[in-house]
């Protein structure tokens, strides 16, 4: 390959996320994490904080340990029906009626009756503020016809994200069980997931509404939506077993972070400590996001074109540690030409990420198009062309 850039950026990069490299094989890490050495001091069992767009672990303690979630659970609940209305598979106006299973839920409610009838928009609504027991198992049904499907769609969700420390058995949290875990480090993943579906804020961000023309009020279980600048989400949970828990996200300055806490001994030390974090991540870091590279044109040897578009598959997004400045390189490569016939996606290059001397992301550069290889009649009308030009 002919190297055809290089740019030197004054930046010191916690992460570079796009295709990260382990050290020593070269292959993909799924928990990635920038060197921490902040002390919070904070009481719940288990925490993480992360960055949103990149994934990148900022602060964590016991972020593996397998706890239970109380109704944190719910993050997962709640982003499987966003799924399930992005697909078109349920609407938001659909009308649902309760089950008398879905009725009988205890702990926090808002008291369907056996055969009401609510709309999706309703139904979630009561999830994602005050966060209905009730509410959740009517949406699970609906979507999956029994709970128990649900949950066993809400585990293989759950494995494609690669939450490896958590296993469901309910879509609630509600019922203390030794087999309904999961992590704070899971959760963080579940919660950056349900982020790229941006209708969430619609609901998290709501601090009070009612149902059932206004008799019936909701109040948000979040009291940092009031508390903290540029709280807007996600879901809080408690139950003995579980303690006092909360998975929290913020958004300030271009940059969203997600805070999850597990265990937590009070409502009060829960709030205190993912204010903790958060406070820690946005004083220390900051996300700086490069768009991919504009395209570029390839000769094409043997083909029905001379050229060929091709662009990098992704852009390019940072965590940088504020007040610190390093030197990275981005460096470009890409072949001096390609040799017909060429495919949509054929690999033609990379963009590569070094920090100190060391790649940490590769990006390939692909074809945007596809160029046939020339036959005797092209290569006559090409000659003619010429002439006549």
């Amino acid at each position: 390959m002919k190297r055809i850039s290089t740019m030197i950026l004054t930046i010191f990069v916690a992460l570079t996320f796009c295709v990260p490299l382990s050290a020593d094989s070269g292959e993909a890490d799924t928990q990635v994490s920038v060197e921490v050495s902040a002390d919070l001091k904070l009481t719940s069992k288990s925490c993480v904080l992360m960055e949103a767009s990149t994934g990148t672990v900022l602060y964590e303690s016991n972020k593996n340990e397998r706890l239970p979630p109380a109704s944190v659970t719910k993050v997962m609940t709640m982003l499987l029906i966003l799924e399930a209305v992005e697909s078109g598979r349920i609407s938001f106006s659909d009308n649902v009626a309760a089950s008398e299973r879905a009725a009988s839920m205890g702990g926090t409610q808002i008291y369907l009756e056996p055969g009401e009838v609510m709309t999706v928009d309703e139904l979630f609504k009561s999830v994602a503020v005050p966060s209905a027991n009730d509410a959740a198992v009517a949406l699970a049904e609906y979507v999956a016809g029994t709970e128990d499907e649900f949950v066993r769609q809400m585990n293989e969700r759950a494995a494609m994200l690669g939450m490896l420390n958590t296993n469901f058995t309910n879509c609630t949290g509600l019922f203390d069980d030794s087999n309904h875990f999961t992590t704070a480090y899971d959760l963080a993943i579940a919660t950056k997931e349900l982020l790229t579906h941006p209708v969430i804020h619609e609901y998290t961000t709501i601090w009070t509404d009612s149902l059932r023309n206004g008799t019936f009020g909701l109040a948000n279980t979040n009291k940092m939506l009031r508390t903290y600048q540029g709280m807007n989400g996600m879901k809080t949970g408690y139950t003995q077993l579980a303690g006092h828990c909360l998975s929290g996200t913020a958004e300030r300055n271009g940059m969203t972070l997600i805070a999850v806490v597990l265990g937590g001994t009070s409502s009060k030390d829960r709030f205190a400590d993912v204010a903790s974090m958060l406070d820690y991540g946005f004083a220390t870091y900051s996300v700086i996001n490069m768009e991919r590279e504009k395209e570029m044109e390839i000769e094409v040897k043997k083909g029905k074109e001379s050229t060929v578009s091709a662009a990098a598959e992704c852009g390019f997004s940072t965590v940088i540690k504020k007040g610190t400045d390093k030197n990275a390189e981005v460096i470009t490569e890409i072949e001096p030409f390609v040799e017909a016939p060429v495919e949509v996606g054929t690999q033609v290059g990379t963009v590569s990420y070094i920090i100190n001397g060391k790649t940490v992301s590769v990006v390939p550069i692909r074809t945007t198009e596809a160029v046939e290889k020339a036959n005797i009649s092209d290569y006559f009308f090409r000659i003619m062309r010429t002439m006549l030009n």
